[in-house]
């Protein structure tokens, strides 16, 4: 089994910026990609950023030169620095992780429990 701990969530006025991180523990032989993915009230979740074990990203298009997505292998940690932030981006982000679990498989996809960020004055 595999853990995501997601933290660094809470209210922000717009402009404003916040640091999301994502810790995976458990049986885990490696990582492939992991992301963030957000879901707004009454919305679908959707992509905000990927990042592959050899750092290539991706950005939804609404938040490309505002979000920056990293990651620390050895820590199996993913983050998420988020600048001038605004009302839209506020949802609950969930963390994603594409593990394998063993040297032979499988490689399974583990999501967060979610963090809120709120972005209002």
């Amino acid at each position: 089994q595999v853990q995501l701990v997601e933290s660094g969530g809470g209210l922000v006025q717009p402009g404003g910026s916040l640091r999301l991180s994502c810790a995976a523990s458990g049986s885990i032989f490696r990582i492939n990609a992991m992301g963030w993915y957000r879901q707004a009230p009454g919305k679908q979740r959707e992509l905000v950023a990927t990042i592959t074990s050899g750092g290539n990203t991706n950005y939804a298009d609404s938040v490309k030169g505002r979000f920056t997505i990293s990651r620390d292998n050895a820590k199996n940690t993913v983050y998420l620095q988020m600048i001038s932030l605004k009302p839209e981006d506020t949802a609950v982000y969930y963390c994603n992780a594409i593990v394998v679990v063993t040297r032979t498989g499988p490689t399974i996809q583990y999501w967060g429990q979610g963090t809120q960020v709120t972005v209002s004055s």
